[in-house]
């Protein structure tokens, strides 16, 4: 096409028009863009309820009665697994009704149950051993704590396994996690029968061995509350100096994978009411080193998606709910359950100004800022969280 040449007076005029439409339309697209992301993000994340405990029942001294406050939250062998409380104490001690066992909980990826079992106390801590091919299930975080090993495939018992001394922590067992073969225990609740945390002779996380023919569980510390760590915040001013850690709420642990922004392949512990995240390079071996993650809010688990269509899994206690969370995610972020009402200092009245209930946040792995992830759907109060590609 040949171009009409226009006069100067006409030629400013037009422009003036058209820096004037641009002005106003790239104000607009800007808005609309803000717009538009804030929606997208608003939207990005979409949850829906997976697994309700309110259909499924077990057996107390007083009848039946639905399960209730799934807590833990694993994957073995195709299918999830979930502790329900039902309402039994941190030490054991009988629901309203009576009950004191929980219920561990296997669904098939579609939310319908394949199994069921009861086991003595309330089920804190849960994980999967693919090698062998069990569950394993720790009761009682605060103190009278032991642990169960269930072999799902064919359907077995759970088995019940002691510990072969009083816990030195003083306290309970919670979290699980079978890492590198070694199966390591947080030890929850520290100084609940004994002087308060921290204390330098506590342990953080109980390494186990099991035997099957006695049905102990032998355990030894890999770490020590007031161990020392080194500062791993990029944004402090302490950053690289070894400091000693003070833990009192040593709670979730993990394996973190491989393909993590940061840590990759350290075991991890979460002390939840302070606020910390303990990172363990060569957890067991002769080149053990801690480092440590000062975070900005309390968390209980902690998820790395490893691709962008999979889902986060979540247990919501308070609404006796499983939820099914689906992104677009990016491989390698981080993402936790947000618990301001479990942090050290939390009012006795929680949730309440300042302190919302849980939800999904997502973890700069450097700073230790956590940001609180939109959600479209059903509230997500999380707790326990597992990510499946």
């Amino acid at each position: 096409m040949r171009r009409k040449r226009i006069g100067h007076t006409t030629l400013v005029l037009v422009v003036a028009a058209i820096v004037v439409a641009a002005i106003a339309g790239s104000a607009s697209a800007l808005a609309s863009g803000r717009s538009s992301q804030s929606a997208a993000a608003a939207s990005e994340f979409t949850n829906r309820v997976f697994a309700t405990g309110a259909k499924i029942v077990h057996m107390t001294p007083r009848g039946r009665e639905a399960i209730s406050a799934p807590d833990d939250i694993t994957y073995l062998g195709g299918h999830i697994f979930v502790g329900f409380q039902n309402g039994v104490g941190p030490q054991g001690q009988p629901s309203t009704m009576g009950n004191k066992k929980s219920t561990i909980v296997e669904f098939t990826l579609n939310g319908r149950v394949v199994d069921q079992w009861d086991v003595v106390g309330k089920c804190d801590g849960l994980t999967a051993d693919p090698v062998s091919d069990r569950v394993i299930a720790t009761v009682n975080e605060d103190a009278n704590s032991s642990i169960y090993v269930i072999d799902p495939v064919p359907a077995g018992k759970a088995v019940h396994y002691r510990y072969n001394k009083p816990l030195p922590s003083r306290g309970g067992t919670d979290a699980i996690e079978v890492y590198r073969g070694l199966i390591l225990l947080s030890a929850s609740a520290p100084g609940t029968t004994g002087a308060p945390a921290p204390q330098a002779n506590y342990p953080a996380v109980y390494r186990a061995v099991f035997d099957a023919n006695t049905h102990v569980a032998t355990l030894h510390a890999l770490f020590y509350d007031e161990g020392l760590a080194t500062v791993a915040n990029t944004n402090s001013a302490q950053r690289g100096k070894r400091v000693r850690l003070a833990l009192t709420d040593p709670d979730s642990n993990e394996d973190v994978p491989g393909y993590a922004d940061r840590f990759a392949g350290d075991f991890m512990l979460t002390s939840q009411g302070d606020k910390e995240q303990i990172f363990v390079t060569d957890a067991g071996g002769p080149h053990q080193a801690l480092s440590v993650l000062k975070l900005t809010d309390s968390v209980d688990d902690t998820a790395w998606p490893s691709d962008r269509s999979g889902a986060i899994y979540t247990t919501d206690n308070s609404n006796n709910t499983i939820n099914k969370i689906t992104g677009p995610f990016k491989r390698g972020t981080v993402f936790v359950a947000d618990t301001p009402c479990d942090a050290n200092g939390a009012p006795s009245i929680c949730p309440g100004a300042g302190f919302p209930p849980n939800y999904l946040g997502q973890l700069n792995p450097r700073t230790g800022v956590i940001t609180r992830v939109p959600l479209r759907g059903p509230a997500a109060a999380a707790q326990g969280m597992l990510f499946l590609p």
